[in-house]
């Protein structure tokens, strides 16, 4: 094979060269089926025979090159160091063997951490949402971008940036709540955290699922989604908008749902008007797995794959994930046709040929296999999971119970979440997704018709050495813990319940850990493609629950979900309700800390916990006239109020607002209102609670909600001390679409509000927006600043 190496001088080949004539030269060299080639993508196991890189297999899906490796690390059994050898020589022949020498992109998914044999599993992306801390996200997401890195991957598919409010929905887990503000706020630290200060030594974050993924008829994966446009914009759009405008997002994934009839995979007004057009996006924007020849074969939109290849790519689909299916003779088939211009197709292969030069993969292809293990799940990496696991437990309900206290007695530790790592992860990690391509490799299901899985993959569920709850806890309390599994999951048997209600009976509390298993096969109760019509527990724990609460004895549950769950009962008749959410590898020895009160819970709620299914959706952004406040208020059997609010979150040292003020009654219109806040802790142990910004625009052209999320900040404080949070807040925040669809900040009056949830706040003041009624779209602000700091103490008795 003849290749064009730097002694040619070919201008791609100099580093010198800026990238944009590096992009230009190498485009003028390629055929098209090398141009085809850099939009396509392949299975890491397509590449792989035996654990082994197959150099035959390689000639014959990499001889023209290759856009996107799938997931070296996420769909084999391979482990780090051999990730890493299997990714050099992979980038070996394609640098080498092919004519231009063009490295390959190693994708990977990072929903919970890197979804990788030894990668570190981190808490499920809705458990980070709940610490409300983005700087804790960016750590998070910068030991992803280390591990990555070093195992030779360069885009991360992540983060979910959908904002959620059916949590029936199976990947409410995956998401970051149900606030546009917050979602926003916590998919920006991320991206900034993956991408590093460049992308030289960062990874190409990709942010999912654009757009509107999250609102599905019914809660249904895959569903359309039912979106005004206002709507659209304000609330489901913002989050990518944010990514784009501040984070500077490199990539983004467009959604398998249709809006108003038209696939986002062909849909040219949100991937070219909008994302590229108004937000001028320049980066890639790659399928979702399958989703390109999906608008064929699900939803209809195309006559066959080469219609389908035309119409994503013409929509601004640059790159077809996982494996290349339209993007190949299907796509040169549209071109030679006139279904899509050859301009179109070199657009799309300028945008990956660039990110390739900016992640430097043609000065440096390969990584350095034997520094593996140093990186991957290193001691650092690990700490920010428990940090993170420690800070997203949301404590809803607490009689007094918790902390339990030193010789309390025996406690009977019952559930079937109590002494199963497997089920404190989330639905994309390492263990959940090799079941799932097991599960494909049976030919079970849509998933298992679109792709082939290799005989030689490892399905054992891989959390040896993880701690169970079981673990954690007794070896803190050693023979004083009694268990009894009671049930499983999903299964209907109540065998284990005699075992269980003993064990309750005989002790002095009764901790019941239950909940879900995440995942994508029909195991799973929660995850990608796991909706379901209910939010009482799965299997027969509901009826667990009211055996072991019969006893007498008190009940502790401990809640370890993909979303809210459990119904009225259980939240009803247990004396303490913790949310552990799914909180990765470290999970156990984080509830455990909190039961014993090692740990202070600080966790809040980053969604609306409905009463029951019958509410959905429930969400506290709510417009005026939305029902809640009509002749009778509440439905005829149910509150209409949520079983707990947005931001909810108690802990063991209570907090009071006791200063809440803005420095001004009027502010012209593109400045800002400073919003100074104090807080104290009247309890008698320090503590951590979040301080969140409200505001409320009581009357405007357009309706407005009931409140919005306009700022937050996590305060820490010891007993009998105080803190003090400053906010900045640009009226440039406080706009929205008008009539004529354009952003306008409006004059009138703005209530601002600060508090610790949406139904627990406190009137700070009110102040005027004055000057130009019709600020332009330039005028939006996506945050302002916050301080915290210590206002002068008068220390307090403890409550």
């Amino acid at each position: 094979m003849t290749t064009v190496g730097r002694k040619s001088g070919a201008i791609y080949t100099d580093p010198a060269a800026p990238v944009e004539e590096r992009v230009t030269d190498l485009l003028a060299r390629m055929t098209r089926e090398e141009k085809l080639a850099q939009l396509g993508s392949a299975w890491a196991f397509s590449l792989i025979e035996g654990g082994q890189y197959s150099a035959e297999r390689a000639r014959a899906v990499l001889r023209h090159g290759l856009g996107h490796v799938t997931r070296i690390a996420g769909a084999t059994s391979l482990k780090a160091a051999q990730v890493a050898r299997v990714a050099n020589a992979i980038q070996r022949f394609l640098v080498t063997e092919t004519r231009l020498g063009i490295p390959a992109i190693v994708h990977e998914e990072v929903c919970s951490g890197l979804m990788a044999r030894e990668g570190t599993i981190f808490p499920q992306a809705i458990g980070v949402a709940s610490t409300w801390e983005p700087e804790l996200n960016r750590r998070l997401a910068d030991a992803v971008r280390e591990q990555m890195r070093a195992m030779g991957s360069h885009q991360g598919l992540s983060p979910v940036l959908d904002v959620v409010r059916d949590p029936r929905w199976g990947r409410t887990e995956e998401t970051y709540g149900e606030d546009p503000y917050l979602v926003a706020r916590m998919g920006a630290a991320f991206i900034r955290g993956l991408q590093g200060a460049s992308l030289a030594e960062g990874v190409i974050a990709t942010a999912k699922h654009f757009v509107g993924y999250g609102a599905s008829e019914g809660g249904l994966n895959w569903a359309p989604a039912h979106l005004p446009p206002r709507l659209l914009r304000e609330v489901y759009l913002y989050p990518f908008e944010t990514a784009v405008r501040e984070a500077g997002l490199q990539s983004v994934m467009a959604g398998y749902h249709e809006l108003d009839g038209i696939p986002c995979h062909a849909n040219r007004e949100l991937l070219g008007d909008v994302l590229r057009g108004e937000w001028g996006f320049a980066g890639t924007v790659v399928s979702d797995y399958f989703a390109v020849e999906q608008l064929h074969s699900y939803h209809h939109f195309a006559g066959d794959r080469e219609q389908a290849a035309a119409l994503a790519l013409t929509a601004g689909t640059d790159v077809e994930l996982p494996a290349t299916d339209a993007y190949a003779d299907a796509l040169a088939g549209a071109v030679d046709a006139g279904e899509v211009g050859e301009e179109k197709l070199d657009e799309a292969v300028s945008r990956v040929l660039r990110h390739k030069f900016e992640l430097g993969l043609f000065e440096d292809p390969y990584v350095d296999e034997g520094a593996v293990a140093a990186v991957v799940n290193a001691e650092r990496h690990r700490e920010v999971a428990l940090e993170t696991a420690r800070r997203s437990l949301v404590l809803l309900k607490n009689d007094g119970i918790l902390p339990l206290r030193p010789g309390a007695g025996t406690i009977a530790l019952i559930g079937p979440n109590a002494d199963n790592a497997r089920h404190l992860l989330g639905d994309y990690s390492f263990a959940a997704h090799v079941e799932s391509l097991a599960a494909a490799r049976e030919r079970q299901g849509l998933l298992g018709q679109m792709m082939t899985v290799p005989d030689d993959l490892e399905t054992e569920e891989s959390t040896d050495g993880l701690p169970t709850v079981r673990d954690e806890l007794t070896a803190r309390l050693g023979d004083r813990v009694r268990f009894a599994p009671g049930c499983d999951v999903i299964d209907p048997s109540r065998d284990g319940f005699d075992e269980a209600v003993a064990a309750a009976a005989a002790a002095d509390v009764a901790v019941l850990v239950l909940g879900d298993r995440s995942g994508l096969t029909t195991r799973a109760t929660t995850g990608e493609s796991r909706d379901r019509s209910s939010l009482d527990l799965p299997g027969v724990q509901e009826d667990l629950v009211r055996a072991v609460v019969a006893t007498g004895t008190p009940v502790v549950a401990v809640l370890v979900a993909g979303r809210p769950v459990g119904g009225d009962f259980l939240h009803e008749n247990c004396a303490a309700v913790l949310s552990a959410w799914l909180p990765g590898q470290t999970g156990a020895q984080a509830i455990t800390e909190v039961l014993l009160g090692e740990v202070n819970p600080s966790g809040r709620l980053p969604i609306s916990y409905p009463r029951t299914v019958g509410q959905i959706p429930v969400f506290y952004g709510h417009k005026v006239s939305g029902g809640r406040s009509h002749w009778h208020g509440d439905y005829v059997d149910s509150p209409v109020s949520p079983r707990y609010p947005f931001g909810h979150g108690l802990g063991y040292a209570p907090f009071a607002i006791e200063l809440a003020t803005l420095d001004r009654a009027e502010v012209t219109a593109g400045d800002s209102v400073t919003v100074e806040v104090t807080v104290a802790n009247t309890g008698d142990r320090a503590g951590e609670e979040v301080v969140q910004l409200y505001i409320r625009d009581p009357r405007a052209t357009v309706t407005r909600p009931v409140l919005e999320l306009k700022s937050f900040a996590r305060v820490s404080a010891g007993p009998g001390r105080r803190a003090a949070v400053r906010f900045d807040l640009p009226t440039g925040q406080l706009g929205f679409y008008d009539r004529d669809m354009n952003y306008t900040v409006e004059t009138g009056q703005i209530e601002v509000y600060a508090g610790f949830s949406a139904d627990n706040r406190t009137l700070a003041g009110t102040f005027t927006i004055t000057g130009d009624a019709d600020r332009p779209r330039a005028g939006k602000a996506y945050t302002g600043t916050v301080s915290v700091g210590e206002p002068p103490q008068v220390t307090t008795s403890p409550a």
